[in-house]
């Protein structure tokens, strides 16, 4: 069956969501709308995961002959839009513990999982002219630092935290050439020369635009904010056919499909730092 993915922009999903919320009725969906059918799944999740869900996606569809109907857009919209009756999908993958939490409180969310654990790196440019070591590097006097913190929460949020958590708030931002809004075309002026370092989420440094044209290092975790590090998979009260929501959630969970999440630069939660953040954040359905 042919695989449908809707994976909405940040600002047009967010004007649709917007719209939605001004004019909907609690049967209301968001943009990537299609009526449930019997052999199908509707599935939302944060847009940071659309890269490897399109590809559990389809290796799901061409294993069973479901159908799954994903929409990948802004967690943060996404989830409030659940919470306020606004929307409804079958499975949602949804980033920060808290907010699967609160689903599961509302009674949307029927129970949840831990899906896969996002992290933060220093990355430069291929090559490393500036001779970037670590984060200490990046408050030297003439180093061109490129940073996201005009870009949604959990681009923008972290990387605040660690430079606070660091000390080196004042100094690197001294150095700051761009502020951008947008993660993808800040890497890419990163790699065209007009920066020297940055830090951004694990996960992009897989991205086809860039992953042959930079290089990162690890950050100390300590200094990482840990809420938004976590995503769960929530089997949600709409759901039309348990059986087939179970089976593709164990399938996401199983270790072909966190080998998938892994090549996108996600942590496993088969992987020892996966199974220690499990344990250590609490991320269990109680």
């Amino acid at each position: 069956m042919k695989f449908k993915e809707t994976n909405a922009s940040r600002r047009s999903f967010l004007k649709g969501a917007m719209a939605i919320a001004a004019a909907a009725t609690p049967e209301a969906m968001l943009a990537g709308y299609t009526p449930f059918k019997s052999d199908s799944l509707q599935v939302w999740s944060c847009g940071g995961l659309s890269e490897p869900f399109a590809q559990i996606n389809a290796e799901y569809e061409a294993r069973t002959g479901h159908n799954i109907q994903y929409t990948g857009a802004f967690a943060g919209a996404l989830g409030k839009s659940l919470l306020a009756l606004q929307g409804k999908t079958e499975v949602f993958g949804a980033r920060v513990l808290e907010l699967s939490q609160n689903l599961r409180k509302a009674g949307l969310s029927l129970r949840f999982r831990p899906l896969c654990f996002t992290d933060y790196v220093l990355v430069v440019p291929k090559g490393n002219l500036a001779g970037i070591r670590d984060l200490q590097d990046l408050a030297e006097s003439g180093v061109r630092v490129m940073l996201p913190l005009r870009s949604s929460p959990p681009g923008s949020g972290p990387v605040k935290g660690i430079l606070k958590k660091s000390g080196l708030a004042e100094p690197v931002m001294k150095n700051m050439v761009a502020n951008g809004a947008c993660v993808i075309n800040m890497m890419c002026d990163l790699v065209d020369g007009k920066g020297d370092a940055s830090i951004i989420e694990k996960r992009l440094t897989t991205h086809d635009r860039f992953k042959d044209k930079i290089e990162y290092m690890p950050i100390d975790e300590r200094l990482i904010p840990p809420g938004p590090l976590t995503f769960t998979l929530n089997i949600m009260k709409y759901v039309k056919d348990e059986k087939l929501a179970e089976d593709f959630a164990e399938f996401v969970c199983s270790q072909d499909g966190q080998e998938i999440f892994e090549r996108h630069g996600f942590t496993s939660i088969h992987s020892a730092r996966g199974l220690e953040l499990i344990e250590r954040f609490g991320v269990k359905d109680v």
